[in-house]
């Protein structure tokens, strides 16, 4: 043990081959150069350390001064109180010697030579046995008083390196030094000191020169060695002669490790010690740092757990906020929500949710699709304002069937600047004030959709075409004023639209012919056709729009070369004049709607298998078209080799062009590059649709025609089928038996169709002489003369003459 004094303040530190404890716990390293260099500010005490307890023991020797024994540790004296007096060294050894006597044991037994003064005489008070010993754990600073007391070692450390030393002559200097004890000499000794009561200024060299002691303590003995020579350590006895007074001390035996045989008696005076403490060697170990619990997800970074949850669904991500406060911030992070469609969960979300998610995630939407989310009716007044605060950088926004006022929709309007796509279809509150806003506000539009705002007309409109020079598809069903020669001759002018959807509207012949020519255009002399620039119409929705005639219709041709879609169902006044020349110009047309235009006939359909578009063409609807049968649909297959849906429900068609489609993609399956056996996913090759056909209601097919398209189905190694929507008598069947195909079952699905024609012989053959006999008789009659008239172009209806030979075979 040592006393070390520094330059401001004294502290206790306790050494052990160069080991430093301070009195805040911070452990370090001092080398022996150090040490000796310093020796002249450090005085030692006699006392040595015996076997340590297994548990660490402190004793008070005096206020603020505390003797700690700790297990595999040198014993350390350390003073709590950095600002106090330091003690001299007699005063604890005094102190020492009182604590001995008063646990009656030999727990610091030392032997005092006779020629230490002042120490091993001194009086022990008749109160010091009966103080108790007080067990104290080490104070540890925190704050200012841990820095400042930081800051005065490292200030202290400067002067110790400072200080140089010359080697001794006599020292050993290839080997490396150690000094496991320094210990008091006395008077007589050779390293002993003597500095009187307290330090020069001479020989404190910049230290503190306060006295340390009483008058009655003795001071420390004159200094009679070199301060730059190396520091041995001393046995009290001559060489080669056992060591007349013990140079450790023993533990109690209750505090002893060792075993019984090893354990030595207990008795008052100072015991004989045979193992030193510092003669063992010190076992360092290795504490095992204790485990802690890993949370993956909160160790994980912030930006990863927003990439993880950007893999959800929106409706999931919901679900998951509910986990904890830190999952219900995390789910309603903005990132997570710059797109919002609601048109697939909508029925699941509530109103609350739907308004934090907008408002938390404002600024990033870019897409806000509000589509059916009628919830949201009382939420515009309560939680309106605080919505549109937040969105304010929207690109597409849509509120198709949503309840919302008209002040809401205004507020949208004004905040959002950027808007490039706007459906407002079905929503009531939509004027024409909303469509102004449009205007002054919104010069990027390109998509806009009005359609069945009962309380908007072309006069709105006519705003929103002059202001937005980008707007490239229109639709604006059910809308009124049509009619307008200002409105229709701007859309011409500005000739930028692509699609326009003005199904069940009042346009006409003269404003459709000003649409498609302007007003009085110039008249080419040899094709008697209007020379004006071709629009740029891609798809044309005319549905319903029954002051449209065939004149209106002609116009199409020659001025829509681009048109790849037009639709025109039920307009009933529409003939096969208004297609002739159609078809011609049109040579990208793919999709083709003439539903429930009764007077069309089959030369339509063959002027359509003729056309330049015949071979891109894809979907075709002439539902309803009671005229049409198998003399227009039969070539129109053949020549329509991309063919992927026709509807031809209420028609005339028969067996024969079920038949033939089934053969056609026979022969596509063939023609097409064989795909590999598995997919991308490992799993086996599955055969694909390549046609719908939509034949029920029509009279002339039968199950024989459905039969052979269930037998081109199971064919080996097909990669190509039909999907067939018929009688629903038959339906059922033919959607098991479609099951069974797709799932690669086709022995299954042969097995099913067998049993169901083995089914429908017999029921034919129980009821060929029973009831419905007469019924089928006459239906067959009836089919065989509306093929007779199809074949001659006979009159439709009247009385038929009466024809002689030949025979009707079902």
């Amino acid at each position: 043990m040592t006393i070390e004094r520094f330059k401001d303040r004294q502290s206790i530190i306790g050494l052990r081959e160069g080991r430093v404890e301070r009195s805040n716990g911070v452990r370090g390293r001092l080398s022996q150069k150090a040490l000796v260099a310093d020796c002249r500010a450090v005085q030692s005490l006699r006392a040595v350390s015996a076997p340590l307890p297994s548990a660490t023991l402190k004793a008070t020797l005096i206020p603020d001064v505390v003797l700690t024994l700790a297990p595999k540790e040198g014993p350390v004296v350390s003073c709590l109180n950095i600002d106090r007096e330091l003690p001299t060294p007699s005063v604890l050894q005094h102190k020492l010697v009182r604590l001995r006597a008063r646990k009656g044991s030999s727990i610091m037994s030392q032997h005092i030579p006779d020629d230490s003064d002042g120490i091993a005489g001194l009086p022990i008070p008749d109160g010091a046995r009966g103080e108790a010993l007080r067990f104290e754990e080490p104070v540890k600073l925190k704050g200012r008083k841990r820095f400042l007391q930081n800051l005065q070692r490292i200030s202290s450390s400067p002067s110790l390196a400072r200080m140089g030393r010359v080697p001794s002559s006599g020292y050993r200097t290839g080997g490396k030094a150690s000094m496991s004890c320094v210990s008091l000499a006395s008077s007589s000794s050779t390293y002993g000191h003597s500095h009187g009561n307290s330090y020069s200024s001479q020989t404190s060299v910049g230290f503190s020169t306060a006295p340390t002691s009483v008058v009655t303590t003795p001071g420390p003995e004159a200094q009679t060695f070199d301060l730059k020579s190396r520091i041995r350590i001393v046995s009290a006895s001559p060489a080669g002669q056992p060591a007349s007074t013990p140079l450790s001390v023993p533990l109690p035996a209750d505090l002893r490790s060792a075993s019984k045989e090893t354990q030595l008696p207990v008795t008052p005076k100072v015991a004989n010690i045979n193992v030193d403490y510092f003669s063992k060697p010190v076992l360092q170990t290795v504490s095992e740092r204790k485990q802690r619990n890993l949370d993956f997800w909160e160790e994980m970074p912030y930006e990863i757990r927003i990439h993880i949850l950007q893999y959800l669904e929106p409706w999931e991500i919901v679900r998951c906020s509910a986990v904890s406060k830190s999952w219900q911030k995390m789910c309603f992070d903005g990132q997570l929500w710059t797109q919002i469609e609601t048109h697939e969960y909508y029925r699941d979300i509530s109103s609350t949710s739907l308004v934090r998610i907008m408002t938390a995630a404002g600024p990033f939407v870019r897409d806000l699709n509000l589509r059916g989310c009628v919830q949201l009716w009382e939420r515009w007044t309560t939680h309106g304002q605080a919505i549109f605060d937040a969105c304010r950088n929207l690109q597409y926004f849509s509120l198709e069937g949503c309840r919302i006022d008209r002040s809401s929709v205004h507020h949208f309007l004004l905040r959002n600047t950027r808007l490039v796509h706007i459906n407002f279809c079905g929503v009531q509150a939509v004027n024409n004030s909303a469509m102004k806003i449009v205007a002054q506000g919104c010069p990027q539009l390109e998509f806009l959709d009005v359609s069945w705002c009962n309380h908007l007309d072309t006069q709105g409109l006519h705003k929103v075409i002059q202001s937005c020079l980008k707007l490239k598809e229109l639709k604006a069903s059910e809308t009124r004023g049509w009619n307008d020669k200002a409105f229709v001759l701007d859309l011409f002018k500005k000739n930028t639209l692509e699609r326009l959807v003005i199904a069940h509207s009042d346009i006409d012949d003269e404003g459709l012919e000003m649409l498609l020519q302007g007003v009085d255009p110039e008249i080419d002399p040899l094709t008697d056709r209007a020379i004006v620039p071709p629009r740029k119409f891609r798809h044309i929705n005319f549905s319903r729009c029954h002051q449209l005639t065939d004149k209106g219709i002609k116009c199409l041709a020659h001025n829509v070369p681009q048109l790849a879609g037009l639709q025109v169902s039920h307009i009933l006044s529409l003939t096969d004049d208004a297609f002739q020349h159609l078809f011609e110009d049109t040579p990208l047309l793919t999709h083709l709607d003439m539903e429930e235009i009764e007077d069309i006939t089959n030369s339509t359909l063959q002027n359509l298998a003729q056309s330049p578009c015949a071979t891109i063409l894809k979907h075709l609807n002439v539902s309803y078209c009671e005229n049409l049968g198998d003399t227009g649909m039969l070539p129109l297959i053949k020549a329509c080799p991309d063919l992927r849906t026709i509807h031809m429900d209420n028609t005339r068609v028969s067996d024969l062009v079920l038949t033939e489609a089934a053969a056609q993609i026979r022969v596509r399956d063939q023609q097409a590059p064989t795909p590999p056996l598995r997919d991308p996913n490992g799993r086996p090759r599955r055969p694909k649709v390549a046609l719908h056909l939509i034949v029920y209601d029509c009279q002339n097919v039968t199950w024989t025609g459905i039969r052979e398209i269930m037998s081109r189905n199971t064919e080996p190694n097909r990669d190509l089928i039909i999907s067939l929507k018929c009688f629903y008598g038959y339906q059922d069947t033919v959607n098991e038996h479609m099951k069974r195909v797709k799932l690669g079952r086709l022995d299954s699905a042969q097995r099913l169709e067998r049993k169901w024609a083995e089914y429908m012989i017999a029921s034919e053959e129980a009821g060929a002489g029973g009831a419905g006999a007469r019924r089928r008789r006459r239906r067959a009659r009836e089919a065989a003369m509306v093929h007779a008239d199809e074949e001659e172009g006979g009159p439709r209806g009247g009385r038929r003459r009466a024809r002689s030979g030949g025979c009707v075979v079902m």
